[in-house]
């Protein structure tokens, strides 16, 4: 029996919140990705959303379309072809939540922005998660125009000319905008044609050391397992590059707090999740890897943040490190724009790495150059992308990037 093929892109589903990124997700995948107590009973997304989807292109004598409907139970008199799998992480849109998004970006390699047609276009963190796809680097873009089917026609054609106005300069200036009602599963198959179309699969090198960013980490022993049962920890997030295999060695960096100070963590992989249990992983997707540690080490995420590789192959970890910064013109996440003051020491900032956010410290400030230290250290190369953010109306808002220097 072969082996369903592993996930080849990560898809992030970013935007305002409310605006139907996790019901499009749902759309998609058939999943709904909203699984913790609170975000069930607050009614949004507070954690990162994961979820796969096999895209198909299905064809009869009179339609060729799209769909990821599993096992094609609307297609059976159709020839249908396995385009790819897909991964999608639903990030949240809530004001308060930009550094669980900023650090979900990590692991996206594409983006749609959902933008809700029952309301006026830019929303504050519509405005805010577009500048945080052009700050993390993202060349690959769709907009979906939202709940098409709660507004009138003569509404769903001034918010596409709000959208397009909004979009006016920026990255996603010729980005296509898909009108779609996920609740009712419109232009679905119209959003995967574009997806294939417009998002090809990464090119990532399985000969390079393998690493990989923590974007969860949690403990699958239900209470009361008896202590022969109990299996290991598990950390979850997406292959930088390289591979792996069940057996192998790995360390964790920065790691834990020791008596002797910070200490990485060693550990044998025992099991590999990728849509279905697998020997070997590559770049590609979301992955789960089973561990042989104590599942109290990595139980509610925490090791979120970690970096994964083969043992003495990680960058560097820092607790001070200087940053070449840019900062935007304007602070675009707040209800009112307002304009960017330039950071000044001892002021302190929220600093995303990776799946990492810790808060640092300016101690000097010389033009561009930033020199930060951390509360919490991370683990990254020289040249590493980062994204900061400042307090502004008593929430963290994003405010530029940096570059890590020597």
């Amino acid at each position: 029996m072969s082996v369903a093929p592993q996930a080849e892109i990560n898809i992030g589903m970013v935007g305002h919140v409310d605006h139907g990124k996790t019901t499009l997700t749902q759309a998609l995948t058939g999943k709904w990705t909203d699984q913790h107590s609170e975000e069930l009973k607050r009614g949004i997304s507070i954690k990162l959303g994961y979820a796969d989807a096999d895209f198909y292109k299905v064809s009869s004598k009179k339609i060729t379309t799209f769909t990821s409907e599993p096992n094609l139970k609307n297609y059976s008199d159709s020839k249908h072809e396995h385009l790819r799998t897909v991964s999608f992480v639903d990030a949240p849109g809530h004001e308060t939540l930009m550094a669980v998004m900023l650090s979900g970006a990590a692991i996206m390699d594409a983006a749609i922005l959902i933008i809700a047609a029952n309301e006026t276009c830019p929303q504050p963190q519509t405005r805010e998660h577009l500048s945080a796809l052009e700050i993390m680097g993202f060349d690959k873009f769709i907009v979906v125009q939202s709940k098409i089917d709660i507004c009138t026609k003569e509404r769903a054609l001034e918010s596409y000319k709000e959208i397009k106005n909004f979009l006016k300069g920026s990255l996603l200036q010729d980005a296509p905008i898909i009108p779609v009602s996920a609740h009712h599963n419109k232009n679905i198959d119209l959003l995967i044609e574009v997806i294939e179309t417009l998002f090809p699969t990464p090119e990532k090198n399985t000969n390079e050391d393998f690493q990989m960013d923590i974007a969860r980490s949690f403990d699958i022993n239900k209470p009361g397992t008896i202590p022969k049962n109990i299996k290991g920890g598990i950390l979850g997030g997406t292959i930088k590059k390289g591979k792996i295999k069940i057996g192998d060695s790995i360390e964790i960096r920065p790691g834990k707090n020791t008596k002797k100070g910070l200490q990485p963590i060693e550990t044998k992989i025992t099991t590999l999740h990728s849509g279905t249990t697998r020997k070997e992983i590559k770049p590609g997707g979301l992955v789960a890897i089973g561990t042989s540690l104590d599942p109290s080490i990595t139980k509610s995420d925490s090791l979120l943040g970690n970096v994964i590789g083969k043992p003495g192959t990680l960058p560097p970890v820092w607790e001070r490190f200087n940053v070449k910064t840019t900062l935007l013109e304007r602070v675009v996440g707040t209800k009112k724009i307002k304009d960017m003051d330039e950071i000044k020491t001892k002021e302190p900032l929220m600093i995303t790495v990776g799946t990492r956010t810790t808060v640092g410290v300016p101690i000097t400030v010389k033009d561009n150059i930033v020199d930060i230290k951390l509360t919490i250290p991370v683990c990254a190369p020289v040249g590493q992308r980062i994204a900061l953010s400042r307090r502004a109306e008593g929430k963290w808002h994003l405010i530029g990037y940096g570059i890590i220097e020597e």
